[in-house]
């Protein structure tokens, strides 16, 4: 391959755009079985893997591909928790052919169980140089066994699409008993890079209809470098079918789109689908996460909703952002508002995966950073989510996500506030808390610098109250 060639500045003249990924066709995804005690993931989950599909298989295993920096293979690693996944062993399904079609480059791939056989999707070129190298389409493998990590791989064909022209991102998602296919596509007439397409599926590599246009970039977040719509994800909740893609260049104006339709609408109506104006999901220079996009949906071990997606944590690159290899798999937890749309939050940045507190006796409202002081009511989500970071002898920090530099101290009058991480506030310990279990699936932060006391809430406030007292009580979500 020439890894000189630049792939977005042939997608000017010839059609061209990144990736995409979503939960397999056959998937427990909201079923998983909880699990109490399942290890703390970080981010970043995987360094170095791009497009990434994380989903949870009906076999109780967490199955993750994504892009690889040679553009040359097709990696699979599974694991029985998502924090495993960041050392699982990875397995060599497929590497691209010495000449022809998928000689060169292999993009975003995705594994997918359809009926009863384990099929990976993926996007390839060929290789030897020139404008041929990005003469991208989409080809399944599949394996000879029920294990898709010990079975033998080869090639079943390329994806009938509706137009030779260039086409990537693949995935599929069923609704209502319909399987269908999703991909990102260069379509004649349409002086676009790629827009996204559905149609049912007939079989592994068929349509069965002719396709429905879902979204053409045309928003100036949509356009930015190129005019890229890509990498499409669905996940159904709340009465609403959601779709989840991606938008312009791939360095940090990379961002997320969302369309939602009725879940009893006609989906092969784009009419039916709501498109929002602005992006949902974007770079965060608070969180050094930047060009966050190509996602994907999976459910942690309690079955609550995670989104999977890859981003750098610096933004300056050099040369073409695509050839660049620090696009790393991120996941965090995916929340819902109150009119039952997804709220994304901001990149949650590097580090064990924040949470929210929520008073145990005070539902509906959450622990909040408001600038250096704390509060407990309502805010954006970026401002609830706040990481627990280990300590000596078993104690944390708690670190706002908006702040990763700060923590929270407290002070001779007990009161609570963020200061600097290196700041020990009144006492030695006083930005340290013991973190202890309380019924009901509740948790309390005692002092390490004053015993018998942990984080509690007063009317708005947050202070130091006796361990016992029902205040000091918190529902982690």
């Amino acid at each position: 391959m020439n890894l000189s060639l630049s792939r977005r500045a042939f997608a000017a003249t010839a059609a061209l755009a990144p990736m995409a990924c979503t939960h397999a066709g056959e998937t427990v995804l909201g079923t998983g079985a909880p699990a109490a005690a399942a290890p703390l993931a970080a981010n970043p989950l995987v360094r170095q893997r791009a497009d990434t599909q994380i989903f949870r298989h009906t076999d109780g295993w967490y199955y993750l591909m994504g892009s690889v920096p040679e553009y040359d293979r097709l990696a699979l690693r599974r694991s029985r928790t998502l924090a495993g996944l960041a050392t699982a062993e990875e397995r060599v399904l497929w590497r691209h052919e010495a000449t022809g079609p998928m000689s060169g480059f292999l993009w975003a791939p995705e594994l997918h169980f359809v009926d009863g056989r384990w099929i990976v999707y993926f996007a390839a070129g060929p290789s030897g140089g020139g404008e041929d190298v990005f003469r991208i389409r989409t080809y399944t493998v599949v394996c000879d066994g029920p294990d898709p990590m010990t079975g033998k791989w080869s090639v079943l064909g390329e994806f009938k699409a509706p137009w030779d022209s260039f086409n990537l991102d693949s995935t599929i998602f069923t609704h209502r008993g319909v399987r269908y296919f999703s991909w990102a596509q260069r379509e004649p007439g349409i002086e676009t890079n790629s827009n996204v397409y559905i149609a049912p599926m007939k079989d592994a590599l068929t349509l069965a209809a002719a396709p429905a246009r879902l979204t053409v970039p045309t928003l100036d977040w949509e356009i930015r470098g190129y005019k890229v719509n890509e990498g499409s994800a669905f996940v159904n909740r709340n009465g609403r079918l959601f779709m989840t893609y991606s938008a312009s260049a791939t360095d940090a104006r990379y961002c997320l789109g969302l369309l939602s339709v009725d879940e009893n609408a006609n989906i092969m109506d784009p009419r039916a689908w709501t498109k929002s104006q602005e992006p949902v999901f974007v770079t965060c220079r608070e969180t050094s996460v930047y060009g966050p996009g190509h996602n994907s949906f999976t459910v942690d071990e309690n079955g609550n909703d995670i989104l999977v997606y890859h981003g750098r944590d610096y933004e300056a690159i050099e040369g073409d952002p695509l050839f660049n290899p620090d696009r790393h798999t991120r996941i965090q937890r995916l929340y819902f508002n109150a009119k039952g749309e997804p709220d994304f939050g901001v990149p949650v940045g590097n580090g064990p995966l924040p949470e929210r507190f929520a008073p145990a006796v005070r539902r509906g409202e959450n622990l909040v950073q408001e600038g250096k002081s704390l509060k407990v009511g309502a805010a954006p989500i970026e401002r609830t989510q706040f990481r627990s970071l280990p300590g000596a002898e078993g104690a944390v920090q708690l670190s706002p996500v908006m702040m990763p530099d700060h923590c929270i101290v407290v002070t001779a009058d007990g009161s609570a506030k963020l200061a600097p991480r290196n700041a020990t506030g009144a006492a030695p310990g006083a930005d340290m808390f013991v973190r202890e279990a309380v019924a009901g699936g509740a948790v309390r932060f005692v002092s390490k610098a004053f015993g018998g006391k942990a984080l509690a809430h007063s009317s708005d406030n947050v202070r130091l109250a006796s361990a016992t007292d029902p205040a000091s009580a918190w529902l982690p979500g």
